[in-house]
């Protein structure tokens, strides 16, 4: 088998309303998905992090600089293709974009060895540990509105959440320390004392501010606090780790095995957030997965995206081992965006309908079709496609 093109799909449409974190607004959904086709008439799925123009840039690598590199080798040969792949362009990036892109084709590799053994991804990997995982909703975006506002929305917006049936639920900080902790606490009197709750800063603070909203989140009983400082900031991470009762939480900007080393000798996180759709796909998740494991930090897969990306994460859930282990364990969470995306609800040809399976359940079911277990619409790929 060969493979004999590879193809990006940039979609996009115009959301219902514009949305904001501590970084930005945006009023766009993007998805990037990375089609492998073979010589034998088999096709792999996977998806590159990264929205709007960095999508463009990235299809630009996947096109023009991966394309190349690995047209005629066999898409069996998945490790030896990643490390070609990175080899080659280590000298121009060993983060970013380029690893992004490498996700998408990576994670499309997984999907064809899948599909040539009639197996779903975690049996691949090694089985499932599980055949369903709760899921956390998250929601309680930034908007251009005063501070009263997000305080009451943010109040109604988390007991709605947790009234769709997930396990917990996580908010969106950054109008400042002081105005953030007055959310909190909004979110706080909406779901009530007993249910979790996550607080996501996108690192927009100082390490002072950090230890001020920290604080309140300890005396709040949340459960973490995620990106509180730049990812850069490894000092600031231990400092707060050791500093503050509530999980500090991180990693989704983070790339590669080396990368993720120097964050966990580093001792500065409670759960790990690695993204498969940016650190190198499913190939080099599995080795961060492992040094992750080896450190006893439990890990908490970070998910944004369209459907594939879902996808994917259900089968890396699934055959994740539970850590440390024991007759109930706190099991791994997927993270579920309540906000609109139609690239995750109408994307596929049987689509996953995962507030459904919540709302019935709590829980949602692992795929057991081979590979990632799903295929996209040709037609929402048509649809979608964004111009250039």
């Amino acid at each position: 088998m060969k493979i004999t093109r590879i193809q990006s799909h940039v979609l996009q449409y115009d959301m219902p309303e514009e949305l904001g974190y501590s970084q930005q607004y945006y009023a766009k959904r993007t998805a990037h998905l990375v089609e492998v086709s073979t010589d034998e008439g088999i096709t792999g799925w996977g998806e590159c992090f990264g929205p709007g123009a960095i999508a463009l840039a990235n299809k630009g690598i996947v096109e023009g600089v991966i394309q190349p590199m690995v047209l005629g080798l066999d898409p069996m040969d998945r490790d030896v293709i990643w490390h070609k792949v990175y080899n080659l362009m280590r000298d121009h990036g060993q983060k970013g974009m380029p690893l992004q892109s490498l996700s998408g084709v990576d994670i499309a590799l997984w999907d064809i060895a899948g599909k040539v053994a009639g197996l779903p991804l975690h049996k691949l990997i090694g089985g499932a540990h599980r055949t369903s995982v709760p899921a956390y909703g998250y929601g309680m975006m930034l908007k251009r509105e005063s501070t009263a506002d997000h305080v009451a929305r943010f109040r109604d917006e988390a007991a709605a959440i947790r009234d769709m049936g997930f396990a917990a639920t996580k908010m969106k900080v950054g109008l400042g320390a002081r105005d953030d902790v007055r959310l909190c606490q909004a979110v706080r009197d909406g779901i009530g004392p007993d249910f979790d709750f996550m607080v996501d800063a996108n690192h927009c603070y100082t390490t002072s501010d950090a230890f001020y909203v920290g604080h309140a989140l300890d005396e709040l009983g949340a459960y973490w606090f995620e990106e509180p400082v730049a990812p850069e900031d490894l000092d600031g991470y231990r400092e707060l780790r050791a500093g503050l009762r509530v999980n500090i939480a991180g990693g989704e900007a983070e790339f590669n095995r080396w990368g993720w080393r120097s964050i966990l000798e580093n001792r500065g996180l409670d759960i790990a957030q690695p993204e498969v759709c940016a650190l190198g796909g499913i190939s080099e998740y599995l080795r961060v997965l492992a040094l992750c494991h080896a450190h006893f930090t439990p890990v908490i897969n970070h998910v944004w995206g369209s459907a594939i990306a879902v996808a994917t994460n259900l089968q890396l859930l699934a055959a994740m081992p539970p850590l440390p282990g024991g007759l109930f364990p706190r099991e791994p969470m997927l993270e579920f965006d309540t906000t609109d995306n139609k690239f995750r609800d109408a994307l596929l040809t049987e689509p996953l309908d995962i507030q459904a399976q919540v709302a019935r359940t709590g829980r949602v079911a692992i795929p057991n079709g081979p590979g990632i277990g799903v295929e996209p619409d040709p037609a929402m790929l048509k649809r979608f496609a964004m111009g250039v």
